[in-house]
Parts: structure tokens; sequence; C-alpha cells
């Protein structure tokens, strides 16, 4: 099975990745699916092939991230020793994914701990980027709140009275 290359399985030895394509499963999904809510236990780790996924918070579901690049990975709490998934998942059209029992793959990595090594730093890589971007939107959310244009681009400070 062809997976994009991502920065999750750069450098992996080829025994290695091919022991976890052993364990996945090629889905399919339609627009409107869910793939897990938060609060759900958390079982399964995704690899996303093609179409978009919507990852949201809260009852709101206020958008946390799009999942749109081949080879992008979510459902990490399955690995990361959580009970539960902390966002939920949603197909915002046709969409194609890996999806891997998190289990199993904790399995794959306790056998081969210089692989699961490298595996697991580049999950790291790949929340830590993702944690930049939610501060960068949060940053610009808020600064939209406290620096109103007006229409004309002037900026106007907001001061507490």
């Amino acid at each position: 099975m062809y997976v994009p290359q991502a920065d999750l399985f750069h450098g992996l030895g080829r025994e290695f990745v091919k022991e976890i394509m052993d364990v996945a499963t090629k889905e399919t999904y339609e627009k409107g699916d869910i793939l897990f809510r938060k609060g759900e236990a958390a079982t399964d780790f995704y690899v996303f092939l093609k179409g978009h996924v919507r990852l949201s918070l809260g009852e709101t579901g206020q958008v946390v991230h799009m999942v749109g690049r081949g080879g992008e990975a979510f459902g990490w709490s399955s690995l990361a020793e959580r009970d539960l998934y902390s966002a939920s998942a949603e197909c915002t059209e046709p969409t194609t994914l890996l999806k891997i029992n998190g289990e199993q793959l904790q399995e794959i990595a306790a056998k081969d701990p210089a692989n699961g090594m490298l595996f697991f730093k580049g999950l790291a890589a790949t929340l830590g980027r993702r944690l930049v971007q939610s501060y960068a939107m949060m940053t610009s959310a808020s600064q939209a709140q406290v620096s109103p244009s007006y229409g004309a681009g002037d900026l106007m400070e907001t001061y507490a009275v």
C-alpha cells in the first residue's frame, strides 16, 4: 500500500513501515462522516491520503485544524496514553485514510525501539507544528478583537476605562 512521504515516516526503516502498513486498513468516508468525537475512547490513529477532515473542539465545533495534506496524521490520543480523543474529526468531503489501531502501533514501536523513537519524534514534531499554528490563530483572533480597523485600514487601539 502506498503512503505519501510524510514527516512522520521520514527516516524510518522499510521493515518498520511495512509492519505498520500490515496492520493498517485503507478506508473511505463520505462528506459528513464522523470519524470520532471529543470524549470518545481513543483507539485509532489515522494517516490522511485524500479529501479533507475538520478537527474541532467543544459544543461550538470551533475548528482547530484542517487535515488536507497527504501523509498528515491525526488521532494521536490513541498513541499518547490518553483514554479519550481531545477533538472531534469530521470529513468535509469524500475522504480516504489509513486507520491504524493505536495499541498495535505501540506494540510495533516497542519491538523496534530505534524506529519507534524516530516515529514518536516525528509525531511530536507534527503536534508541535499544530500547537504553534494554534498559538498564531489565537494571537490573530485576540489582535482582531483589540485592533478594529473601522474599514479604512487604520487600526484603532482599544483601552479599558
